[in-house]
């Protein structure tokens, strides 16, 4: 016998994949849901739940759930998520190629991102996002050799960060980022399944130790028509 909280979520599905409900149309309330499903508060909130584990519908903060667009992925830029880590919580099927792994020496530009001399030795690692079958993103990372030893292809395959912190001990600390919209390079063209567009959203990442020391620079580059990037505010004093 199927679980209520999954017949209320299948309803909704079935709501949603007939276009009967669009994107951005409110769900009924809880308490409306309730009434109309015979059912508890806590299996309503289990069957939003699923439904926004299987990207049917966002929920905000102090706000209904409304039907999400399904053809663009959330991507939040307030934590250091890694694709990884965010594709298995969103349960969605991907894969992850290494493009590139090598040892650069004397690039100016990546030496000053990372606030050291030109003669410091630097892996520059490309990886393409693949979500559903197709490249949407290309990361390109720059991490100092020194502080992330022993790199190699099969850990970049993997996730990266369970390497630094389980293999390595690395402690990660805090992460500026920088979101910006860019003309598309060869690389992207090379690396991405693009559909003709001509930019794509970049967020640059300047990621820090615990003890404040820089040892990364990502520059993680997005297809346009497949990402909206999420933050919640809330009304304060600039600092």
């Amino acid at each position: 016998m199927t679980s209520k909280y999954r017949t209320i979520a299948q309803y909704f599905a079935e709501q949603i994949d007939s276009q009967k409900m669009v994107p951005g149309d409110a769900l009924p309330s809880e308490g409306r849901m309730m009434e109309q499903f015979d059912a508890s508060r806590d299996t309503v909130r289990k069957a939003m739940a699923l439904l926004e584990q299987r990207h049917y519908i966002s929920k905000s903060r102090g706000r209904e759930s409304t039907v999400a667009d399904r053809t663009r992925y959330n991507f939040p830029i307030s934590h250091i998520t890694t694709f990884t880590e965010l594709m298995e919580q969103e349960h969605l099927p991907y894969k992850t190629k290494v493009e590139d792994l090598s040892i650069v020496l004397g690039d100016t530009r990546i030496a000053g991102k990372l606030q050291v001399g030109p003669e410091e030795e630097v892996y520059r690692l490309y990886r393409s996002r693949s979500i559903e079958g197709e490249r949407v993103i290309l990361d390109q990372d720059y991490l100092l050799r020194r502080l992330v030893p022993g790199l190699t292809r099969e850990i970049c395959q993997g996730s990266l960060y369970r390497y630094l912190e389980d293999t390595l001990g690395l402690e990660i600390g805090v992460a500026k980022k920088v979101v910006t919209v860019q003309r598309v390079t060869r690389e992207d063209q090379l690396y991405m399944d693009l559909r003709g567009d001509s930019v794509v959203a970049v967020v640059s990442s300047y990621t820090r130790l615990r003890d404040g020391t820089l040892f990364q620079y990502t520059e993680s580059r997005h297809r346009i028509d497949r990402f909206q990037f999420v933050e919640y505010a809330s009304r304060g004093r600039l600092p």
